[in-house]
């Protein structure tokens, strides 16, 4: 009888533990990727240490329907960024075929966007992009973006605030270089994330994360 008493005073010990501490999977967050510092600032008279992430720096480019993208079109949204250009050799048609995944399984979300930049805008122009999407069955660019733009404008961002590889080179198949990676990036400019885009797996995981940033 006591061992009884015993068994079920276990189980409602851990039932009502369980009920108090939510799940770690339900808690589980991304961290902000990237340098950052600690700034100083004066808080009711108190001078208080402040984490500065890294966040992605202001842009201007070009979509496929000749609109103009900028840092604030994404403001408030959770994006996924690329890097590639319509004439890739190499891996290019690979990321397309998983970032279409991607898309299809956020596309009809107005929190979710995707901003894929070349890095070859003097070929590919507004209407080559255009027609590039057409082919993915990409109709509109509310979700998915291509974007074109002043060539070292592109490299400066893809290097300096998604830090991926970004560049012109013309020993590199096709004449450019560039890495496979899908930049996760969250409602305030900040990395949550970086997935070879060439890796169906990685893929996963980032169709996986994108939800945590959402709210879902």
């Amino acid at each position: 009888m006591n061992t009884r008493f015993s068994i079920l005073g276990l189980l409602l010990i851990v039932f009502l533990f369980s009920q108090c501490f939510p799940s770690v999977e339900k808690k589980a967050t991304l961290p902000k990727l990237g340098n950052w510092h600690m700034d100083e600032k004066t808080v009711d008279g108190k001078v208080v240490q402040d984490t500065v992430y890294h966040k992605i720096a202001s842009f201007s480019f070009i979509n496929q329907e000749g609109d103009t993208i900028t840092k604030s079109s994404v403001e408030g949204k959770v994006y996924v960024a690329d890097f590639f250009f319509t004439t890739c050799p190499t891996i290019c048609p690979i990321m397309k075929k998983e970032m279409l995944r991607v898309y299809e399984e956020f596309g009809d979300n107005p929190n979710f966007k995707i901003l894929s930049h070349s890095i070859d805008p003097t070929h590919d122009t507004q209407e080559v992009l255009k027609d590039y999407a057409l082919k993915l069955g990409i109709e509109n660019a509310d979700t998915w973006n291509f974007l074109t733009g002043d060539a070292e404008k592109i490299y400066e961002i893809g290097q300096t605030s998604y830090i991926t590889t970004a560049q012109e080179d013309q020993t590199a198949p096709g004449g450019f270089l560039h890495s496979g990676a899908f930049v996760l990036v969250d409602q305030n400019g900040h990395i949550r994330g970086v997935y070879d885009g060439t890796k169906a797996k990685q893929v996963d995981q980032l169709i996986s994360d994108i939800p945590k940033l959402l709210g879902k």
